[in-house]
């Protein structure tokens, strides 16, 4: 027998983890973000970052990308719906992007293997103009 998951408690912990995203710019690791809280002066744990963060990314309330280690890292996000990201390689920089021609291959291979239901990421890392500007 199946049993629904309890809704989630608001706490002080996912309060702090919220407001953080809030005002943060940038994709942040779960360590970032903790140890930016603790700086704060708020107790939260390791711990309850990366569960929270787990369950926001689940419900669809921040994104969430690989870093280049391969670590995830996490963003409240300006636009809403689905959308992707060009990431910078450098610096971290993060611009949200649509793509209409990303969204109608996906669907046409999908249809081709006979795959319904697909959902997808696309992350792409490149430098951004300052950081290719700095190169040369």
């Amino acid at each position: 027998m199946m049993t629904e998951h309890p809704q989630r408690r608001t706490t002080r912990q996912r309060i702090a983890i919220s407001e953080f995203l809030a005002h943060a710019d940038d994709f942040r690791t779960a360590q970032q973000i903790h140890e930016q809280l603790r700086a704060g002066g708020d107790g939260v744990g390791l711990a309850t970052v990366y569960r929270t963060l787990q369950t926001m990314t689940e419900a669809g309330d921040v994104d969430m990308v690989r870093t280049q280690e391969g670590e995830s890292a996490y963003r409240r996000c300006a636009t809403h719906g689905h959308h992707h990201h060009l990431v910078c390689r450098c610096c971290g920089r993060t611009e949200e992007i649509t793509a209409k021609v990303v969204e109608a291959w996906a669907t046409t291979i999908a249809a081709q293997h006979g795959f319904t239901d697909v959902t997808h990421d696309v992350e792409l890392h490149g430098l951004c103009e300052r950081c290719s500007a700095a190169r040369v």
